[in-house]
């Protein structure tokens, strides 16, 4: 029996951001274990959409875990992707991971950050409370990984401060500023952040293929094993 590994991003209008996520789906494939398949979902914006797609792994297994390629809790993992597994495992958020950590702190040395530049961890934003936890923790994680500046949070929608401000705040202090996009790929947040006027602003995460680890992990982690019932009925067959 083929496990499932449904991939569940997002969703957006632009091409850049959609081909970022198909390489990362490809980084998941080419490092699955041996036996699982990984499926392309959205949650909104465009499909397949993962109701869609549950229907139709359904049909074929009952392994079935739904990991998001969100970074944040958030309502799409509380509330939209909940409903659509239909009582299937639904793994958390991606973040927080020290693994997303490092690749934040590669990211801002890569840009061209000095030891004391005040790091704006530039995120999307949400209603849900969580996020607003998840993102703080990430912040506390980016320090573990290196980062020796200041690390304060800010969002592009939703939750306060934006980003903008807090730009302008560590500027004030007489701080250089780097944005660090706490976005997966490029779209309508990615833009924000570029237009929030740090002195420096990273690159998306992308399709960094240390993704991977934390996909597996969650995967692993939410997966449910099959009843004892199944696995004995199966070795009869």
């Amino acid at each position: 029996m083929t496990a499932v590994l449904i991939a569940c991003a997002h969703g957006t209008r632009f091409e850049e951001g959609r081909v970022v996520v198909r390489e990362l789906l490809e980084v998941l494939r080419s490092t699955a274990p041996a036996g699982v398949e990984v499926l392309e979902a959205y949650v909104d914006v465009h499909g397949p959409y993962v109701s869609d797609v549950v229907a139709v792994a359904r049909e074929r297994t009952h392994d079935i875990v739904i990991v998001p390629l969100l970074l944040s809790t958030g309502y799409h993992t509380e509330v939209d992707l909940v409903e659509a597994a239909g009582g299937l495992p639904v793994a958390p958020a991606l973040g927080p991971h020290p693994v997303l950590a490092e690749i934040l702190a590669d990211r801002v040395r890569a840009a061209g950050a000095a030891p004391d530049d005040t790091v704006v961890l530039a995120a999307a934003g949400s209603t849900r409370p969580g996020a607003v936890v998840d993102v703080e923790r990430m912040a506390e994680l980016m320090a573990d990984a290196g980062v020796t500046g200041p690390v304060v949070t800010a969002y592009a929608a939703a939750s306060d401060p934006r980003i903008p401000d807090a730009v302008a705040t560590a500027r004030a202090d007489g701080r250089r500023t780097v944005a660090a996009s706490y976005v997966l790929a490029p779209g309508h947040f990615s833009r924000v952040i570029e237009k929030a006027d740090a002195d420096l602003t990273t690159a998306p995460i992308g399709a960094d293929p240390r993704l991977a680890t934390v996909v597996w992990e969650r995967w692993r982690d939410a997966r449910v094993p099959l009843p004892l019932q199944t696995v004995a009925h199966n070795g009869e067959s």
